[in-house]
């Protein structure tokens, strides 16, 4: 296997970029696409979040582009908002020495500055709906763009995204390449990548996140006492933590109650607009929050790298969704951590969700009795806090305070 992105056919220019981004040697997905795709050929990979694939077709569709070239002449599309924002970003700093400009139009912002920055564009990265909307409307022609990328494919099918990728498609013309990536190249997906794809190529590696090579714990802790022995870990385990809950009003409630404690903690779910989610996901990418509370949300699409550690604050109710949360850390061939935090009544379905998964004999290290701690049982409550308080969490006051406290919420 190459250990050179110039051994693919990389230009200097980009591999120095590359460099200057700490990316050294391409992954797998890169190693075995990047030569099929700088040759023009239409390209089906089967491959999972994390993986690198980003660059397998950001690298060849750089290589190809004409700067001069009419505007836009390439589109990338992705389920989310934030998959888009975070595909530009790795665009970004190969595509600028090549002098190409990336821009992105998904929901939540204007559309007139999403379409006058799309006009100078030469890359378009866009959610379906939202680029529907502005193409119907005349904003934006489609009729010049060469090469059209499908990300999670797979995806975007289940958020019922067909229709507007049917049209979409409609609007490019059949002399393009065309690269779809997805979790799995069967059903549904098959027959689109049948449709939209001439002679390609497919390479298949694995398919969902693995959760093999990460480090699975889970800790039996009672109902009242999983904030104090999450915002514990925290303070006694540094590094980037992304915790999830079940619902929206828990992921706030959450992120206040450990920002009380003195962690840098921010919540991301669907409940916030676009500008909130990406300044929580910024913020925890950078490190300046190393907390990010969300609910199921962010278990896919999002590719945050250097995540140390993910923990189930809520158990996750389905085996993929345990899949998908614990996928989020050890990527690209780094160690992860995942804890999962088990409650007497959910022992049972945690335990068989372990079964399946075959974790039994990491749930049966704590759990073959499962008991609270003995910290849990034996602590008591500080002075002046209330039995079954949050340690270090603010008093709810006299009634003027709990006015307060509502609105904080």
């Amino acid at each position: 296997m190459t250990n050179s992105f110039l051994d693919l056919g990389v230009s200097e220019v980009t591999e120095r970029a590359l460099t200057a981004r700490g990316i050294a040697a391409p992954f797998e997905v890169q190693t075995r696409v990047i030569p099929d795709a700088i040759a023009g050929k239409d390209v089906l990979v089967r491959s999972r979040t994390g993986s690198g694939k980003t660059l397998a077709f950001a690298i060849p569709m750089i290589e190809r582009m004409d700067p001069k070239g009419i505007r836009p002449s390439a589109l990338i599309l992705t389920p989310t908002r934030e998959l888009a924002s975070q595909v530009a970003g790795e665009f970004a700093a190969i595509a600028s020495p090549k002098n190409l400009r990336v821009a992105t139009i998904y929901g939540g912002t204007s559309i007139r500055t999403q379409q006058r920055a799309a006009s100078k564009a030469h890359i378009l990265v866009a959610t379906p709906g939202r680029l529907e909307d502005v193409v119907s409307r005349g904003l934006i022609s489609l009729e010049h763009v060469t090469i059209l990328v499908l990300d999670e494919a797979d995806h975007m099918l289940d958020m019922g995204f067909a229709p507007q990728v049917e049209k979409l498609v409609a609007r490019i013309s059949k002399n393009r390449q065309t690269m779809l990536f997805s979790a799995t190249l069967d059903g549904e997906v098959g027959r689109i990548a049948q449709r939209y794809t001439r002679s390609p190529v497919s390479h298949r590696l694995e398919a969902e996140p693995t959760i093999k090579d990460v480090e699975h714990k889970f800790v039996a802790v009672g109902t009242e006492h999983k904030v104090d022995r999450l915002a514990e870990m925290l303070q006694d385990q540094p590094g980037s933590t992304l915790v999830f809950v079940r619902t929206k009003h828990g992921a706030d409630r959450l992120a206040m109650r450990l920002s009380a404690s003195g962690i840098a903690a921010t919540a991301m779910h669907g409940n916030k607009n676009q500008s909130q989610r990406e300044r929580a996901l910024a913020a925890f990418a950078s490190g300046r929050v190393t907390a990010l509370v969300a609910t199921d949300v962010a278990a896919r699409g999002i590719d945050v790298r250097n995540v140390a550690r993910v923990v189930n604050f809520d158990p996750p109710t389905e085996d993929n969704s345990f899949v998908h949360r614990v996928g989020r850390t050890g990527r690209a061939g780094k160690k992860g951590i995942s804890i999962t935090f088990v409650a007497p009544h959910e022992r049972s379905d945690v335990g068989r969700m372990a079964q399946r998964l075959s974790l039994e004999k990491e749930f049966a290290i704590e759990h073959g009795a499962l008991r609270a701690p003995s910290r849990d049982r034996q602590r008591q409550p500080a002075r002046g806090e209330r039995p079954g308080s949050f340690r270090g969490r603010p008093s709810r006051g006299g009634p003027q305070q709990r006015s307060n406290n509502r609105r904080a919420r």
